[in-house]
């Protein structure tokens, strides 16, 4: 497990003293509903919920010699709690304990993971509505294509964002139920009154039916769509590594005083936290496989996916969860370069303005293969001679200059149009309720 990286507020979730509260707490209230049914003595109730505890060193020691960790918890427990620990775990089996509490340490985490999930998407938000009017230039296949402004990649972010809200509160919701059901899942030794009651105070729902586990395509799920938000992340630090290049440089990580960049060259300022999101992000897709993996097991239950989830489950939580810390920090801090924006959107010396003619001589009438023509001609004309711009190349065309007139081609060069439309697009994405 992840240990240079954990934030407190998650690796908690899944350390042992945690883990093992869990247990406790649902062997526990097994035995309240159990004591509601008359089938638990009031008075060995009483004992068992003053009592009961354990020590995770002294679990870990009992380990060594029964490897089951369950009967070392109990065992534990039965240490504390003396004759009355008779009642506890009555009629269920290991994974009633395991599995529930995994789903409850996935719906806390997840809960935490959406908090941080909230935050990342009033940056981006705030960051769309800063610069919805910063012209920049789009590319398409790493290639200049027409401008766009800095305000809409945030913009997409965010909607992005969103969307990954929406199925990570489902993914918590499909993973926050627990299982009280014996040993295949058929209630043999227990009322399904004492899952309903454990789940309730859990704050779970009743597996609708399981075997002797809960399901695991619910597991897959809940890591997929954590790995689905990993891939946005990823989508935004790539494109900040992208902006980020010397010869670009139209946003950059902030650099704080006294960091370094390289221990060879003193001059470099790197995107380390972009390029460690991407590296994050493929450890996440490789933990969503992983749990696929899992969800087909033997018959009513194997434990060929127990070892691997005890890895993936807590490493995907924290991973994502730092990601999206960084990430909060990345973009509140992120450095924007207007003027960087804008001379690189004249690189290409107006060829960003080749589809508004094209666009134009059709409406003047000519074919578009025609018109396609004239404007490629002086475009390639353009491509590769640094002394040439699009302006004067489209005015040497014949073609062009039968339709078009000198003030026309001026209008069709004019900067203002591009942003017409960039406020409708704001409004509905990150201005939408």
């Amino acid at each position: 497990m992840i240990t240079r990286y954990t934030l407190p507020e998650i690796g908690k979730v899944w350390e042992d003293e945690f883990k093992f509260n869990t247990w406790l707490k649902i062997e526990i209230l097994a035995c309240e509903a159990r004591a509601l049914k008359g089938e638990v003595p009031a008075e060995d109730l009483e004992v068992i919920k003053s009592k009961a505890a354990f020590d995770v060193k002294r679990v870990l020691e009992i380990e060594e010699t029964t490897q089951h960790d369950v009967i070392a918890f109990l065992t534990n427990v039965a240490e504390y709690v003396g004759a009355p620990s008779r009642h506890i775990h009555y009629g269920m089996t290991s994974s009633d304990v395991l599995d529930t509490a995994v789903s409850y340490q996935l719906k806390v985490s997840g809960e935490l993971i959406l908090g941080l999930l909230d935050k990342f998407s009033e940056v981006l938000k705030e960051k769309a509505l800063q610069y919805k009017h910063a012209l920049c230039i789009g590319r398409t296949h790493g290639i200049h294509a027409e401008p766009t402004t800095l305000g809409l990649k945030f913009a997409n972010w965010f909607e992005e964002t969103r969307r990954n809200r929406r199925r990570l509160v489902n993914a918590i919701e499909t993973i926050s139920v627990g299982q009280i059901s014996g040993a295949v899942g058929t209630f043999e030794h227990l009322s399904p009154d004492v899952e309903a009651y454990v789940c309730e105070k859990m704050g779970l729902k009743p597996a609708p039916v399981s075997t002797q586990v809960i399901q695991r395509d619910r597991h897959s799920e809940f890591i997929a769509v954590l790995a689905i938000i990993g891939s946005t992340l990823e989508k935004v630090a790539t494109e900040i590594r992208h902006l980020q290049k010397t010869e670009t440089l139209e946003a950059e990580e902030f650099f704080s005083k006294g960091q370094k960049g390289s221990s060879a060259m003193p001059h470099k300022r790197n995107p380390i936290v972009s390029e460690r999101i991407c590296g994050m992000a493929r450890l996440l897709r490789g933990y969503a496989a992983t749990t696929l993996e899992n969800n087909a097991l033997w018959h009513e239950r194997d434990i060929s996916h127990s070892s691997a989830e005890r890895v993936v489950l807590a490493d995907a939580c924290i991973i994502i969860y730092y990601m999206l810390a960084k990430m909060n920090t990345l973009v509140s801090k992120l450095l924007i370069y207007p003027e960087n924006m804008i001379a690189n959107l004249n690189l290409t010396r107006g060829l960003i303005f080749s589809q508004k003619i094209l666009l134009k001589l059709t409406e003047k009438g000519l074919s578009r293969e025609d018109a396609y023509k004239a404007v490629q001609d002086a475009a390639m004309a353009v491509w590769g001679d640094k002394s040439k711009n699009l302006r004067e190349e489209i005015s040497k065309s014949d073609v062009v200059a039968e339709v078009l007139s000198e003030q026309e081609l001026d209008e069709l060069f004019d900067h203002s149009e591009l942003l017409k439309k960039v406020d409708l697009i704001i409004a509905r994405t990150v201005l939408k309720n």
